[in-house]
Formats: structure tokens, sequence, C-alpha cells
């Protein structure tokens, strides 16, 4: 038996893996960018004048294709699961289960749940996921 358990936000995950030989706990960096997006008007604001504009759209979409191939990442990750459980902040998580229904049907058949949960240690995750499993075994 083989479960695995997912913490993940835009900047990391960890994976965790339960087997009978033991647990084995690896992070994986999501080398997303991280915009920050500045204006370059300024500092008072005047009638007519000049106005910022963000091309807000190429930044979504270049953090869309990061997504992508972190997901990507983790998805090979966890594709020799019998049970995996994701969990984290924000929607992240919630994204990360879309995907694999959209595009990896045959993970995403051995979810056993998508939770949200705090910024966590490391020791805290890996406690979470024995938690997890020794109640749903």
């Amino acid at each position: 038996m083989r479960n695995i358990g997912v913490w993940l936000d835009k900047e990391k995950a960890h994976v965790v893996t339960l087997t009978a030989q033991g647990e084995d706990f690896r992070t994986i960096p999501s080398e997303l960018e991280f915009y920050n997006l500045k204006g370059r008007s300024p500092g008072r604001f005047k009638w007519g004048g000049t106005q910022n504009v963000v091309h807000e759209r190429k930044y979504l979409e270049r953090e869309k294709q990061q997504l992508k191939a972190y997901f990507k990442n983790l998805a090979n990750a966890v594709e020799d699961a019998d049970a995996l459980i994701i969990f984290g902040p924000a929607d992240t998580n919630a994204k990360f289960r879309k995907e694999l229904d959209e595009n990896y049907k045959s993970i995403s058949a051995r979810i056993k749940g998508v939770i949200k949960a705090d910024s966590m240690t490391e020791n805290q995750v890996s406690a979470f996921v024995r938690d997890f499993f020794k109640m749903n075994d």
C-alpha cells in the first residue's frame, strides 16, 4: 500500500509517501514567478495625464503556464499512489485537483480528499498525512 499526501501552495509542495517500509518526505519547489506590478506614473494623480497601463492578462497567462508545469511535476511525483490526499491553504489545492481531473484521470480516481489547511511545518504535514490515513483505513 502506497499512501501519499500532498500539502501545496504556489511556492512549494510537500509530498509525504507512506509505505510498509516507512515514510518519505520531499519538497518540490514550484518555480513560479511572483509578479509585483508597480505603477510608473508620478506620485500625484493628474487628470488628463498619462495613465499606467498594466497588461495583467499577459502576467496571468504566464502564471497559468507555470502552474501547469508545476502540476505536471507533482502529478509525476504521485502517479504511483494507491491513495492520495491533497491539502493546503488558498485555492491551489483545488486547482491541482481540477488539473488531475482533466488531464490525469488515473491519478484523480485515487484521490481520497481535498482539504483546506493552514500553513504547516514539515512535521505537522507528516503527522496530518499519517493521521488521515489511520482514520480512513
